[in-house]
């Protein structure tokens, strides 16, 4: 991934989301060329010259500062998520000029024995493991039971990106659908810009750029996620809709690795559905199949 047209692209997406009055800046009408800001009024309302934002916008980051990086995501009104994914591009964009340098970002795919016993532990409440690149790297019982539609049967590894996009299923195990698809490319491209030289990571992207005209064009809207907390509403073959909250936690033991634990409000349906899900998974599953999400 070319990380100077990623950052040129990254900072002009942004600056065509905002108007003149949100950050602040009279606007004296007139046709613009472009939507959003123009690039003289970004720089303004970041306390630099105009010509040195543009040679930020056209992907020339070299000698950057963090004062300069926060001086733009205040002027671009970035979130938290956004301003760590600039921060990643203008470091890479620093390094990525001396190969030597470059760091390396393998993704883990497998746990460690401890982690793979605490998981197990968690018996009434589903347990998925992933990666990065969103490969699923592993379960317990009752997360393989959940996400039985998308691993079941999968090339491997499992992946949740390839699954939302390209599998005709997804679309009626995730009740909302499209916002999954939004949120999916969201973390993917937070993912790009922290591992970018991540082969899988490219291949995975180019792939689904190939295959889905959905994904390539999210892809271009250069949007970024952290996928930490949230509801997820998901339709199982089995025992019928679920609502279910999730926390998702990075793991400093498998550094790499994303733990997301899903729940129900006790005493709601969707709880008693689980709990149904659970029994289903004692009898059908066995520690075989656990195994081989690993591989």
């Amino acid at each position: 991934m070319d990380t100077s047209d990623a950052i040129s692209e990254f900072l002009t997406t942004r600056r065509a989301k905002l108007t003149p009055s949100q950050v602040g800046l009279p606007d004296f009408g007139g046709r613009r060329r472009v939507p959003g800001l123009r690039r003289e009024e970004v720089a303004l309302v970041a306390g630099m010259s105009a010509e040195y934002y543009k040679r930020l916008e056209r992907g020339n980051a070299t000698g950057v500062s963090e004062a300069v990086i926060d001086g733009v995501s205040r002027a671009l009104q970035l979130d938290e998520a956004e301003h760590a994914h600039l921060y990643d591009l203008i470091r890479t964009a620093n390094t990525g000029a001396h190969p030597q340098q470059r760091p390396r970002n393998p993704r883990k795919t497998q746990l460690t024995p401890g982690m793979r016993q605490t998981i197990d532990a968690m018996s009434t409440v589903p347990v998925y493991l992933q990666n990065g690149r969103l490969d699923a790297v592993a379960t317990n019982r009752l997360g393989a039971a959940l996400f039985s539609e998308m691993l079941d049967n999968a090339r491997p590894p499992a992946n949740a990106a390839r699954f939302i996009f390209l599998e005709p299923r997804a679309q009626t195990f995730y009740r909302e659908w499209e916002a999954q698809t939004r949120q999916i490319v969201a973390v993917l491209r937070t993912e790009a810009g922290r591992s970018p030289y991540d082969r899988q990571l490219t291949d995975l992207v180019g792939e689904l750029s190939t295959r889905s005209d959905l994904f390539r064009k999210l892809w271009a809207a250069h949007d970024v996620r952290e996928h930490r907390t949230g509801l997820k509403l998901v339709h199982h073959p089995v025992v019928g809709d679920l609502n279910l909250t999730f926390q998702a936690m990075d793991l400093a033991s498998d550094r790499g690795l994303q733990m997301i634990v899903f729940s129900a409000e006790p005493g709601s349906a969707t709880h008693e559905r689980l709990q149904l899900l659970g029994n289903v998974a004692e009898t059908s599953h066995t520690e075989g199949d656990q195994v081989a999400i690993e591989g």
